[in-house]
Formats: C-alpha cells, structure tokens, sequence
C-alpha cells in the first residue's frame, strides 16, 4: 500500500509553565528534563505512524526554544522556523493560571473570553489559516511535520476541519503528543488525536 501523505502535529514537551498550568506565549521557557525525554520518545511515535523511510516534504517549527528542542530530540530536521506557528498571544495573562484570571473574570476562557493586550480567537485563527493553506499545497509532494504549542494546535485541527477556531476547546492535546490530519475521500479528517509519547516496548 503506498503512504497516503498527511499532516503530523507535535505538540512541544513540558515546561514548568506548562506543567503548573501557566499560559506561556512568547515567553521563551526551556523543557523539562521530562519534557526533554518526552520528545525523544515522540519521534518514535511519529516514526511509527508515518511508517514510511521518505523524509517529509516539510518540516517546520514555532521559534519558540521548547518548540525547536522538541523537533530537535524528536530526530527531525527543520526546514523552517516561523512566527505563524507560535502560541496563542495571551497578552497580560501570560504567565497567569485559569483559575487565577477566574479571581478577576469569573468563568474565564480563551476560548470564549477576549485577552486583554494579546490576540483574539480570529487572529489566532487566520495564522491558522496561513499554515493549513500552506500545508495544503505541499502534501501532494509529502508528509508536512508542524512543531508548535497546545492552544494553536487546537485552533489549527479546528480550522482543518472548516470549524471556528473556538471549536478548538473539544480537542485535548497532551505534552509532545502526536496528531495526524489527513482526508478521507476528499473529506478533511482527524486521523489521529494526541497520541501519547510512550515508552517503547522491546
């Protein structure tokens, strides 16, 4: 059977931001040590489910360092670093936990709230836009591989799937997980949803 190309999402490994629940956007914070081995072994994953020799026909990543890194000790050679792949702009909330906004905004989202001096669902959405458009016109020539962060992978499946970028809420993404979009007779599909960075079985 020959390889159907596809569209590979990795989420970067965890941070202590990340870990603590910090919204973390152009802050540029380091991997954990479990972050680290967390990518490490998500490039078997992904090695797994491309199950193919050929090298993507495009990899790129977020600039963010726990991006590059992931991408890095995930064994992938980036083609190229690019800001419309970084995370959701939280503005003055960076650095800041839901439940801490929640003590000011009750009920807050990012999905559902506006980010005060940050970006709103639609800006996120139409650098969303820019890479799926991209993504689109190289997969006839191969697997494309993104490097990027939670919240704009979320709003990304969302905007593959023709949804709005707050439909983003329904899909979990955990640390250094793997995502697969491709099509299913012409139809935009899910063909796998964070798969997790699991440790190999001998």
């Amino acid at each position: 059977m020959s390889h159907e190309s596809a569209v590979y999402l990795l989420r970067h490994g965890e941070t202590e931001w990340s870990r603590s629940g910090k919204h973390t956007g152009r802050t540029d914070i380091a991997l954990t040590s479990e972050g680290e081995q967390q990518a490490r072994r998500a490039g078997g994953v992904l090695s797994a489910l491309r199950a193919t020799s050929v090298p993507p026909a495009l990899v790129c990543s977020s600039p963010r360092s726990r991006a590059v890194r992931t991408a890095e000790l995930a064994g992938l050679e980036v083609d190229n670093q690019t800001e419309l792949l970084a995370e959701w702009d939280y503005g003055e909330y960076e650095g800041r936990t839901t439940e801490e906004i929640r003590e000011k905004v009750p009920h807050w989202t990012v999905w559902s709230h506006p980010v005060p001096g940050g970006e709103s669902a639609q800006d996120v959405h139409k650098r969303a836009l820019s890479i799926v458009d991209k993504a689109r016109a190289i997969l006839p020539r191969g697997d494309v591989v993104l490097i990027a962060h939670g919240h704009f992978l979320r709003v990304l499946i969302a905007t593959w799937l023709g949804g709005q970028p707050e439909d983003g809420v329904h899909y979990g993404l955990e640390p250094a997980a793997v995502s697969v979009l491709g099509y299913e007779r012409g139809i935009e599909q899910i063909k796998a949803l964070s798969v997790p960075p699991l440790e190999t079985v001998d």
